[in-house]
């Protein structure tokens, strides 16, 4: 949970010189895995089959329903239930944009399937929270009472009140983010999912009009987020990183026209910045920028672009060492920015050092700095130094990744992983029960938060593993999405691509770690047409809109045996649109509220609609009586 940020300073920051000390080899293969597995213990909603995280359970199942609209799912964004609009959208940013350059090396190392499931678990909750195009839900919960509660997310009883913006109530930071998120994400799946894709760039564009056309900073609108994460920024860097993902991913020359007529107004060309993080977007917009640019995409706006591209480079400087204001850096050569999680900066400033690195190398290029020029490799050994502290290669020979090595810490301020899994012990736990009884433990804690990244040490090196120690032992969803990118990079190596041409994902390895259904006397679908279960398909109709044809589906499941079905699990895929009649059961579906058996010659109808060919239905399990 982030408190108050400062905004940049642009004083000259003290620059200390790192302390000799063994280096060892990391495997970042295992580090990448872990990365992306710890946003599974952060999930809110009902939790898939394929959930690996085994300790967390379904949560926030109600969330938006005294609000008239489904906001269950999302991420949970740090220690705390509450789920926070703004970064979580960074976060969904950031992951997107590690797969985009480097989903070549997730693949090979068989994580590719993960982290894309990871990203759409994040818009499918950001297509929720978007129910018209000029509204959106930016908050699920309050922090203030989130905060006297120390529960599990399984155990909730505080507030789930959602909080939105609309024309009256606007959020240009946080529609703008929201944009750019799932511009990026409809990259990931560009592919492997077109209609998805296109349902993202839907959103992204209609929620990128919505910010531009009625501004203003959304914790004016949702003032309960002022104290966690209060837009000190404002909104122009948001607004000008939208714009930035959306030409990415539509080539469209109005989000370009928009980089090149606002660059000066919005601050895009101004400011030098040593900070990139949820709430400060500039660095990662003159990055991008500098790519459209050195891809001679700029076109009569490449004097614009050139000054986005010097105030990219005053950023890479700062982090190396070697421009004319520096960041601070530890003793051990960790770059500090603030008491309060700092390692949301690390890994943020790593992942734009290391996308620089291969920009500046697929187009044959230095970078120039105050004290002389930089080549991409040196650029790239920063990067990688930053993540080998985080990893263990520090004074305290501590890793700041949970699970990772055997030094780690024990006691992460981390509601879920404190508490003893719901699982183990159904017994309900208070909110201020928990408090009294695991909040003040000083054990380790009994759920292992494997990935997790925590705040870590401080500006002396120094780092306390205790569970109060909010400032250096919380975790957060936007520590680790920039990692993603840094440890598939650094474990699959280059091997020759050119970051500036158009990324083609590989096919993502199908994942197969299915849980065992909790259903009693559940039978498997027999495979043959003798199935006493027939499912049949119709298209009912048909219509354009906005140059889209969309499809409404109806399927008929009929209960051919003699005996009554008394339990239904359906299996859909390839759908991409709502659905009603069934009810949603993880990743499955059964029977609706309405009906609990379908007697022997009975059916029961569902239908859904969307713009593609029909879904894929098939039958998981069924019980006869």
């Amino acid at each position: 949970m982030e408190s108050f940020v400062r905004f940049v300073s642009m004083a000259p920051l003290l620059l200390l010189l790192a302390l000799p000390f063994a280096l060892a080899g990391h495997d970042y293969g295992e580090a990448l895995s872990k990365s992306i597995i710890f946003f599974e213990a952060q999930r809110s909603g009902y939790l898939p089959s394929t959930q690996r995280i085994s300790w967390r359970a379904d949560s926030g199942l109600h969330d938006g329903k005294a609000s008239g609209v489904d906001l269950v799912g999302g991420y949970y964004d740090a220690g705390d239930n509450v789920k926070f609009g703004l970064p979580m959208a960074f976060t969904i940013t950031m992951m997107s944009w590690s797969i985009v350059e480097y989903g070549k090396q997730m693949a090979s190392s068989g994580e590719l399937g993960h982290a894309m499931d990871a990203v759409k678990w994040g818009t499918d909750y950001l297509i929720k929270a978007h129910p018209e195009p000029n509204v959106f839900y930016g908050e699920v919960g309050d922090g203030n009472s989130d905060h006297y509660c120390w529960q599990r997310p399984e155990d909730m009883t505080t507030d789930r009140r959602a909080y939105r913006i609309d024309p009256s109530n606007p959020g240009s930071d946080l529609a703008g983010e929201s944009a750019a998120a799932m511009a990026a994400a409809s990259l990931v799946f560009r592919h492997s999912n077109p209609a998805y894709a296109s349902e993202l760039l839907t959103h992204a564009t209609q929620l990128f009009d919505f910010a531009d056309k009625y501004r203003g900073k959304y914790d004016s609108s949702i003032s309960v987020a002022q104290k966690y994460y209060r837009s000190v920024s404002g909104y122009n860097d948001e607004l000008l990183w939208a714009a930035a993902w959306l030409y990415q991913a539509t080539d469209n020359q109005y989000y370009l026209n928009y980089l090149g007529k606002n660059g000066d107004s919005m601050g895009g060309t101004g400011w030098g910045m040593t900070e990139f993080g949820w709430d400060v977007k500039y660095a990662g917009v003159q990055t991008l920028v500098a790519k459209f640019l050195m891809q001679g995409k700029a076109g009569r706006y490449a004097p614009v672009f050139e000054r986005y591209q010097q105030k990219a480079e005053y950023f890479m400087c700062s982090c190396l060492g070697k421009g004319n204001h520096n960041l601070q850096k530890t003793p051990g050569g960790l770059i500090f920015r603030q008491r309060w999680n700092n390692m949301q900066f690390v890994t943020s400033a790593s992942f734009l050092s290391t996308v620089y690195s291969d920009y500046l190398a697929s187009a044959g290029k230095y970078m120039k700095c105050a004290s002389g020029n930089v080549s991409p490799t040196e650029l790239l050994s920063f990067a990688k130094s930053q993540v080998d502290y985080l990893l263990g290669d520090n004074p305290r020979a501590t890793s700041y990744m949970v699970g990772y090595g055997n030094n780690f810490p024990r006691q992460v301020h981390h509601r879920a992983s404190s508490i003893v899994s719901i699982k183990v012990d159904s017994s309900f736990i208070s909110c201020r029960g928990g408090y009294a009884t695991w909040f003040g433990r000083k054990a380790s804690d009994p759920n292992v938060l494997v990935g997790a990244v925590v705040g870590g040490p401080d500006a002396y090196d120094n780092f306390a593993d205790e569970r109060d120690n909010y400032e250096q032992t919380e975790p957060a969803t936007y520590n680790n999405a920039p990692l993603f990118g840094i440890l598939a990079r650094l474990s699959g190596g280059h091997s020759g691509y050119n970051q500036l041409l158009p990324v083609i994902l590989p096919a993502p390895k199908p994942v197969t770690q299915p849980k065992p259904s909790q259903q009693p006397k559940v039978t498997p679908a027999p495979a043959s047409s003798s199935s006493p279960i027939a499912i049949e398909h119709k298209l009912t109709a048909s219509w354009n809109a906005k140059g889209n044809t969309y499809y409404r589906y109806s399927t008929t499941v009929t209960n051919k045996s003699a005996k009554t079905l008394k339990f239904l699990n359906l299996s859909i895929s390839k759908l991409y649109g709502p659905l009603w009649g069934l009810t949603k059961s993880g990743d499955s579906y059964v029977f609706p509220s309405w009906l609990n058996s379908l007697p022997a010659g009975k059916s029961l109808e569902f239908v859904y609609i969307h713009s593609a060919s029909p879904a894929e239905v098939s039958v998981s399990s069924y019980t006869l009586a």
